[in-house]
């Protein structure tokens, strides 16, 4: 009996919550009409806002990104009339309208100072709703002095004051203390941490603040993110690695007739340390330079200045220009490199502290990861270096390197990618079969060497 009444209980909880539902979604149709009752239930899915945290030491930072078409339903203004002149027609209003609902505030009520940048329209794309544009802003919120940034109620409804359907995805891009740090150029999916979703309580018909609690995170999760950016970085920077592995194609010599294995190997073990060290105190210098800013220069003009770089260690391989020299080459462009590492770390807007470490963690990373690869490659290069066969194979090398540095000063003078470009990156992504063919043809080069010297 007991049971029975239990389970009528349960059944009866259960069909009222149904009846609130309805209740609500009747209440939706009766205030939009214009979308009715089967548009909310069948409609299209649209698409929904982002808004995009990087937490700093003493502010929060980001973006905004409002579809159009949503903005337009909920505050109108014509804002799709001519979305070309947005900004210019409706930039007043349009800071007026976002000011009144963004109102970050602490936990005990106190509002935090919001401040709104540049605003501009882009064409997107998704997957449900299709190609549409969007409105985004840049904005800065910062707390009450002695508050805690890491917690607050984010009391956002732009747009969802009207647009019962609308939601607003809430992701951290950039936060040093928990390890999340995104580089330009990286697909912000990759990276980014979900934090939640602003949306109507459509069963209570209301629309809560959103509560954001961070993770406090540590130096020690920030430093090893850095290590691993660095290693990133130089993992995906094919110009760096390839301008380093053209000057050593040049350090390493072939042996000659009068000169025993052993005495060859100590000389171009001895250039390659030489190389290296060079290239990364030369780097080196520039990053801890470039990061606290007291030397800056305009990024496409170091990325152009890179690919001359590498074009002359390739004319240089394939004909010496400043032979015995290679180290003082690797020395003098690392310093440009360095500036090209400077870049990421600037990016990222760390105070004293954080960028001193990052520093440190970045340059490790980048060493780790130009170790990882000259240990890999390396080796079939001096085994490569003992048969007759390696002043081809150099040569062939320069030649193929000096096109890539050709492909990448176009695209960075015209700043588009081209047919060369477009095939550097389909190489670098089978840099695994490019070891193994490396790797083939240096141990078949000398097995055929063996096998010619016997007879």
């Amino acid at each position: 009996m007991i049971g029975i009444r239990l389970t009528e209980k349960i059944l009866l909880k259960k069909i009222c919550t149904i009846k609130r539902v309805l209740q609500t979604l009747l209440i939706v149709a009766f205030l939009f009409p214009h979308r009715g009752l089967g548009g909310w239930l069948f409609a299209h899915p649209m698409p929904n806002s982002m808004v995009i945290l990087q937490i700093h030491e003493k502010h929060i930072s980001g973006e905004i990104q409002i579809p159009l078409g949503e903005l337009q339903s909920a505050i109108g203004m014509g804002v799709n009339d001519n979305s070309e002149g947005l900004i210019e027609r409706l930039d007043d209003s349009l800071r007026i309208y976002l000011l009144k609902h963004i109102r970050p505030k602490t936990f005990d009520g106190k509002l935090w100072k919001v401040e709104l940048g540049a605003m501009q329209v882009n064409e997107t794309k998704s997957e449900l709703s299709g190609e549409y544009k969007e409105l985004i802003i840049e904005f800065s919120i910062t707390p009450p002095q002695d508050y805690d940034l890491r917690n607050f109620y984010f009391d956002y409804d732009v747009v969802l004051h009207q647009v019962a359907s609308h939601k607003a995805l809430i992701a951290i891009k950039q936060d040093w203390q928990q390890g999340i740090l995104h580089e330009d150029g990286t697909p912000l999916d990759s990276t980014m941490q979900q934090v939640g979703v602003i949306e109507w309580d459509i069963v209570n018909n209301k629309l809560n603040p959103f509560q954001v609690s961070l993770q406090e995170g540590s130096w020690w999760q920030g430093f090893k993110s850095m290590i691993s950016l660095g290693i990133k970085h130089i993992s995906e920077g094919t110009d760096h690695l390839l301008f380093l592995l053209t000057l050593l194609l040049a350090a390493i010599t072939s042996k000659k007739k009068r000169e025993s294995s052993l005495i060859n190997l100590r000389t171009i073990g001895l250039n390659i340390f030489k190389i290296i060290t060079a290239f990364t105190i030369g780097h080196s210098l520039t990053l801890l330079i470039g990061a606290f800013k007291v030397l800056s220069f305009p990024s496409q003009n170091i990325e152009i200045l890179i690919a001359i770089s590498i074009l002359i260690s390739a004319v240089h391989t394939f004909r010496p220009i400043f032979a015995d020299k290679e180290m003082f080459v690797a020395g003098g462009f690392g310093l440009i490199h360095g500036l090209a590492f400077a870049d990421t770390l600037i990016n990222l807007q760390l105070n004293f502290q954080r960028m001193a470490l990052s520093i440190l963690g970045f340059n490790i990373g980048i060493e780790l990861m130009q170790l990882f690869v000259m240990l890999l490659i390396i080796p079939f290069l001096i085994l490569l270096s003992q048969t007759r066969f390696y002043t081809i194979f150099k040569k062939t090398g320069a030649i193929i390197v000096g096109i890539f540095s050709f492909g990448w000063l176009f695209e960075r003078i015209q700043q588009k990618p081209n047919l060369i470009t477009i095939f550097i990156e389909t190489a670098a992504n089978n840099a695994l079969w490019l070891l193994l063919a490396l790797a083939f043809c240096s141990v078949t080069a000398w097995f055929l060497e063996k096998n010619m010297k016997k007879q």
